[in-house]
Parts: C-alpha cells; sequence; structure tokens
C-alpha cells in the first residue's frame, strides 16, 4: 500500500478562505473609494486574529497512481473528489461522507495500491507531534461497503499490497485484520505501555527520526517486518497537567536525555502463512538505532537502515525475508554524523537512488543493487534540497536545489546517467513541485519576498507553464494599502564566511536618523531562516514593529544549512559556540552603521533560538540590551538523546562542550533585560529548562522578566487567543525595554 501523501500545505478551512477574500475584497473597495487616506498600520490582530493576510492555498490532495489525476477533499471535508491534471476539471466524487454512516469527515484517508478501496479515519486524538489514534474504517469503491477495523482506538492502520488485510497497532502490540473473513489476528502480546511498543515508534524515534509506523508489508503481502522497543529501562520523565478538574492529572512518559538510557530496538519478520514471528539477528551492524526498514521491489528482500549512537556510521542491510540472512549493502560514514532522510528509492531491478554529502555537498547518486556506486547523478557546490522521485519510462529523475542562489530552490530535471540537467522553474524564489504518477505534469508552488504564493499546472518534460490555478493578487494589492517597507537579502561578512541576511526598515526610513535593531534568528543546524519566500505570520510581526521605528535583521550563522556540509558541520561538538559569536558579531557589525543605534539592540528565538537568545543575552550582555526566549534549551543535558547527541556525543565523552554553551552556567553575565516565555505541557523542550534556567538567576540576584502557558505544547498555540497573547505580550516587553 502507498502511504496518503500530502503534498502541498496542510489543508486550509473553506471559512479561513473566505475570511482572506472578504477583507481582500473590501480593502480593495476602501482603497478605491479612499485613495487619499493615509496607508493603513498592521496591527497583532489582523495577524493573529482576523486573518486578514492569509494566502489562499490549494487544498492538499494526493496524485493517483492509475492515470493523470489527483484526489481532493473538498465541500468542508464532505466529499473526495477526482481531477484532471491535464485539465484541472473535477472528473468525479468519488464518494460524499453523507452515505457513510459513522463518518463525518474525510481528511484523513488512505488509498489501497490498485485504489480500489480507502482506510478512512475519525475521531481522531493526538498523542504526540506526529502520532495519533481513532477509529477507521475500510470502504470498498467497488461494492460500496464500509467496514470498521476495530471497536478501539487504533494507530497506523496499513493495507497489505494486495489490499486483501490491514495490519495495525492497538495498546503497544501489532495486529492484522483479514478483509475476506473479517478476522483479527494478533500478531505480538507482549506490548506495555511505559514498556514494550511492538510496529509503533518511541517518542524519540519519532520526534527526532520523524516516522510513527514502524512496521511494514512485504510485496507478497505474506510477511511483516517490525521493530519491537523496549523502554524498560529507559528514565520517565512526567509533566502536571492542570486542565479544568479540581486536581491536576500527570502525563508520564520516556524520554531518554543526553546520556541516559535509550530503547532497546530488535527487527522481527511475522509469516502470516506461519502465524510466527522471528527476530532478525544483525549481529554488529545491529548497532543502536534501526531509523528506516522498507521492504525492496524484490518481495523478500527487506531494506533496514542501523546507525551507531554517535550517528557518524550508517549500514544499509539487506535482509532475506525467509532465511533471515543480512548482508552489507552501503556504509555511509561521516566525522560529524550521517543524515536520515527519505530519499532512498529502489528501482525496478532493485538498484537504487541514495542522496548524501559524500563530496561536501548533498547530492544524488545510483547504486546497484549489490551496493556498487554506478555513479554520481547530481554534482556542483549547490545543495539537493528535496528529491521527487524518478520517472522509469523517459529515465528522468525530478528534484528540488539551490542552483540559484541558497536561498532560492529551483525545480530541476536530470537523466539517470547524469546527463541533461535541465532546469523546470524559471521563476527566482522558493519553487516546489508535486508530480502526476506518470511524471506527465507537475503543479509548481512559487513565491518570493515580492510575490505571494502562486500555483500553476506545469508540462514535467520542458517546466512549461500550461495554466495558472490560483494567484494571491488580492493579497498584493491589500498589502499595497499598508504601511510596510520590504525585506532587502544581503549578506554580511561574519568570522570569515559571507552569511546570508534579511532586514526590513521602516516604510519612512531615513538613513540620517538611528533606530533600535531587533534580530531575529533559529540557528538550528542545517536550518534556515534567510529564505526568498513569502511572509510567515511572523514576518507580519515585523513589518508591524518596523512601523512602530524597529529596524528587524535576521542573519543565518555558521551551522545553518544549504551552503554545504562544511558550514552546516562546523559547529560539530560545540552547539551554541560559533553560532553565538556569529550573533554578537554580526549585531557589532550592524550597530556600526550609521542608522543604527549599537546602544539598542535586542534579540529574540523560539526553541533553539530560544537557546540562542538566552545565550546573547549573557555571553553577549554588552552587545545586546534585551532578549526573548520561547521554550528555549538552556542545557543541552535536558534535552533528547537522538537530537543532542548527534551533534554533541554523550555529556560523558563532552562535558565541556555541554557546560560551557549553556545559558544557565553563564547567568551572572545578564545584564539587560529578559523574558522567558515557556509552556507547561511541553513534552519536546520541558519546562524544566526554563526553571533550571530561573534558578540560576535568581541564585546571582539576577531580574527578568517570565510567562508561563499552563498545558500549551512546545508550539505555544492552543486555546482561543494564545497567539494574540503572546505576541502582545513581547510586542510591549520589545516596547518597554528596546
Amino acid at each position: 500500500m502507498k502511504k496518503l501523501f500530502l503534498l502541498l500545505f496542510a489543508i486550509l478551512l473553506i471559512n479561513s478562505c473566505s475570511t482572506a477574500q472578504k477583507t481582500t475584497k473590501s480593502a480593495k473597495i476602501n482603497q478605491e473609494t479612499s485613495s487619499d487616506d493615509a496607508p493603513k498600520e498592521i496591527t497583532l490582530e489582523d495577524i493573529w486574529k482576523n486573518g486578514t493576510f492569509r494566502t489562499k492555498r490549494l487544498n492538499s490532495f494526493h496524485s493517483m497512481d492509475k492515470g493523470d489525476f489527483y484526489v481532493v477533499v473538498n465541500n468542508r471535508g464532505k466529499e473526495l473528489d477526482r481531477y484532471s491534471y491535464k485539465t484541472l476539471d473535477k472528473v468525479e466524487t468519488i464518494l460524499n461522507v453523507d452515505a457513510l454512516d459513522g463518518i463525518h469527515s474525510l481528511y484523513d484517508y488512505t488509498f489501497s495500491s490498485d485504489e480500489n478501496k480507502i482506510i478512512i479515519g475519525t475521531e481522531q486524538e493526538q498523542i504526540f507531534r506526529h502520532s495519533s489514534r481513532g477509529i477507521y474504517y475500510v470502504y470498498d469503491l467497488s461494492s460500496k461497503k464500509l467496514e470498521k477495523i476495530s471497536e478501539n482506538k487504533i494507530q497506523e492502520p496499513t493495507f497489505s499490497p494486495d489490499e486483501s488485510k490491514v495490519a495495525f497497532m492497538y495498546q503497544n502490540n501489532l495486529y492484522y485484520k483479514d478483509l475476506s473473513n473479517n478476522k483479527t489476528i494478533q500478531i505480538t502480546f507482549d506490548g506495555k505501555k511505559n514498556s514494550i511498543i511492538n510496529g509503533i515508534t518511541d517518542w524519540v524515534y519519532e520526534e527526532e527520526f520523524a516516522f510513527v509506523r514502524a512496521f511494514d508489508w512485504n510485496g507478497n503481502s505474506d510477511k511483516i517486518a517490525f521493530i519491537r522497543f523496549d523502554e524498560t529501562d529507559v528514565p520517565e520523565f512526567s509533566m502536571d497537567i492542570f486542565g479544568k478538574d479540581l486536581y491536576p492529572k500527570q502525563q508520564v512518559f520516556k524520554y531518554p536525555k543526553a546520556g541516559e538510557k535509550n530503547a532497546d530496538v530488535s527487527l522481527h519478520i511475522y509469516n502470516l502463512k506461519l502465524n510466527a514471528s522471528k527476530k532478525v539477528d544483525l549481529g554488529v551492524k545491529q548497532q543502536d538505532y534501526i531509523p528506516r526498514i522498507e521492504w525492496t521491489n524484490k518481495a523478500n528482500t527487506l531494506c533496514v537502515t542501523t546507525l551507531n549512537r554517535h550517528q557518524d556510521n550508517l549500514y544499509l542491510l539487506f535482509v532475506d525475508g525467509n532465511t533471515l540472512q543480512n548482508k552489507l549493502i552501503l556504509n555511509e560514514t561521516d566525522d560529524a554524523y550521517v543524515d536520515i532522510t527519505d530519499n532512498l528509492t529502489f528501482l525496478n531491478d532493485n538498484s537504487f537512488i541514495w542522496t548524501s554529502e559524500r563530496d561536501g555537498y548533498n547530492h544524488i547518486y545510483h547504486y546497484n543493487e549489490n551496493g556498487t556506486l554506478i555513479n554520481q547523478i547530481t554534482k556542483g557546490k549547490w545543495e539537493v534540497t528535496a528529491y521527487y522521485g524518478y520517472d522509469a519510462t523517459t529515465s528522468k529523475i525530478y528534484f528540488q536545489s539551490t542552483e540559484d542562489g541558497s536561498i532560492n530552490r529551483t525545480i530541476s530535471a536530470i537523466n539517470l546517467d547524469g546527463t541533461n540537467q535541465q532546469k523546470l522553474s524559471t521563476k527566482i524564489g522558493k519553487n516546489s513541485a508535486s508530480f502526476s504518477h506518470s511524471f506527465n505534469y507537475y503543479i509548481n508552488t512559487f513565491s518570493n519576498a515580492k510575490t505571494p504564493t502562486l500555483y500553476t499546472l506545469n508540462e514535467a518534460k520542458t517546466g512549461k507553464e500550461i495554466k495558472e490555478i490560483r494567484n494571491n493578487n488580492e493579497l498584493s494589492d491589500l498589502l499595497a494599502t499598508y504601511k510596510i517597507g520590504e525585506k532587502e537579502f544581503s549578506t554580511i561578512t561574519i568570522n570569515g564566511e559571507d552569511l546570508n541576511m534579511w532586514m526590513i526598515k521602516p516604510a519612512d526610513f531615513n538613513p540620517n536618523k538611528k533606530y533600535p535593531l531587533f534580530m531575529f534568528q533559529y540557528s538550528g543546524p542545517g536550518s534556515q531562516q534567510v529564505g526568498n519566500h513569502w511572509n510567515s505570520a511572523n514576518d507580519y510581526w515585523y513589518y508591524m514593529l518596523s512601523q512602530k521605528g524597529y529596524i528587524i535583521a535576521c542573519v543565518d550563522g555558521r551551522g545553518t544549512g544549504f551552503k554545504g556540509r562544511d558550514f552546516k558541520k562546523i559547529t560539530q561538538k560545540e552547539l551554541g559556540k560559533y553560532e553565538i559569536e556569529d550573533q554578537i558579531a554580526a549585531a557589532k557589525s550592524l550597530g556600526n552603521r550609521s542608522y543604527i543605534d549599537a546602544s539598542r539592540i535586542g534579540i529574540w528565538g523560539w526553541s533553539f533560538g530560544g537557546y540562542m537568545s538566552s545565550l546573547a543575552i549573557t555571553k553577549g550582555a554588552d552587545t545586546f540590551k534585551m532578549a526573548i526566549a520561547v521554550a528555549p534549551v538552556t542545557s543541552w543535558r535536558f534535552y533528547d538523546t537522538i537530537y543532542t547527541e548527534r551533534y554533541m556525543q554523550t555529556p560523558q565523552e563532552n562535558a565541556s562542550g555541554y557546560d560551557e554553551n549553556s545559558p544557565i552556567n553563564f547567568t551572572n553575565l545578564l545584564k539587560g533585560s529578559y523574558l522567558l516565555v515557556h509552556g507547561t505541557g511541553d513534552d519536546n523542550v520541558h519546562v524544566q529548562n526554563t526553571m533550571r534556567m530561573i534558578n540560576a538567576l535568581v541564585k546571582e540576584n539576577k531580574q527578568f522578566d517570565l510567562f508561563v502557558y499552563p498545558d500549551r505544547t512546545h508550539g505555544i498555540y492552543r486555546g482561543k487567543n494564545t497567539r494574540l497573547h503572546l505576541y502582545k505580550k513581547m510586542t510591549t516587553f520589545i516596547e518597554q525595554k528596546l
């Protein structure tokens, strides 16, 4: 079965679009009738409450395997409609929930491999960032029969390739249901909360390796490979959930912090014909992590990825599903770490496509089924940023890259043998593509700092635009009525590197005046904040601050991404050291400009960015007047194993790297104004980080500001007006302290 891929954006509710459309239409009317009125100013309510600047987007859709068609959920989640890529016209309504008893919407659906059946989910409840459970049904498009998979809320229901069965996880055990006789077979029996998990990842795998379903059907539908997690000895973390009841509740889950015990993982293959599972002995090649499993195009050959704890040694193994013998196919190593991706693609002859930074930049490689390199397909001092797929008919590979500069994204095609590379996109900015299954067409999503999101239908062979699907011209017209400046891109030379930067100045900028500078950054490994694309919600906040007389700047320092392996991985074992050196040096350099008041420089960030702003107000106390840290890490000793050790190794091996870059150890340096914000329900960066920072500040008798959002997770967004409240608080703090 092929899992549903959301190829563009998350679903934008229809009423949200309507709100934006009504707003833009009224703005145009006002502009026509009151052209002499003064430009309007952005408000926080515009950004976080009224949806004034929302872009019109395409609903999420799924490319069908049969023909050049795609399906879209319409009518507020009630209809699943099929469209033609060639004409973009609706061909038919595949199903309507009004005819399905117990189904209220179609926002969670998955087709079987031959697209004759659909798994439909309802009553979902979120578990962690990527995981959820719910009630699921199978709908047969031919017989029009709807069948509930289980009376219980289950996880990750997945069709077998022959669509006769559905495997799923319930209460940490793996099951499958035979749709032909309606019988459910239990595969594992030892599952137990906070102890044993079968076929679903634990918290840290889900968060850092970005996958939940840890089982996979083979091509013959007679075997299921799965990973078993024994987290019995993994330390527990607990959070109080205050809720609305008289007494708070406690959420307890396994969370391995840096240097602590991880879950013991093992690989198993279940044989449906024998109704038995066997453990696969990988020997020394087992290593510490199994971040990916996938059956190849040979039905009894399983591909397994293993990774050591330092994550600098990766094995790609083929396991025989019958004998359970394994063979090393590829060994990828790096002096720092090897990234885990989903780019592995098996061709008809079981040769495979692989992406790697082995030549210093992320590029595409082709290996035969024995792991011998056939050729490096893409080359150059630029990065492949997305792999879209391989068209066996034309032997072409489609991909996204930084060929037009690290802040831009370009869509290109290249032959499998590395010849005839051609750019398909023509506009400079951020281009992303969603291809039809046949690779005859793709929908291009384009934007840059001056052009709001534009959707076009393109011919894959040449990149030629066939038809414009949707634009946001009304939003451009609306913004023309507001008093805002432009986002200016440039580079700034810091510590021997030309760093990407953007800056927003007030619309009425006067070079003879001096302005306070407010800096934003994230700075995390491989990240990028300086990108030539359309505005995020935060950008409108920055424009609003510029209206108030602030200059806003963002600098991507060393350790960020898309400028080559060495630029990204320089921070290895010293997370925070080079990043904060660059932010401090950038602030000083900008402070030397005639129009910036060097005595009034502030900085803010969220998560890793909050960690950085906390370092800035301590280690950079002589440079920064104020800082805001939202959900910050304050010591990497408090964060999880997989993420932290990838860049830092363990605290036992690299104590100085941890402690010399932790803001809790430098609170004595604090001079300026400091605002700490955290959600108590943050299962990712625990509020423990902020609490320990508070204790360190109190110990040094340092005054600071604090705001805590009860039960909010890492994103601090749940609940009416939560984001509006947060940004009002931060805006007030900036106005008072900067």
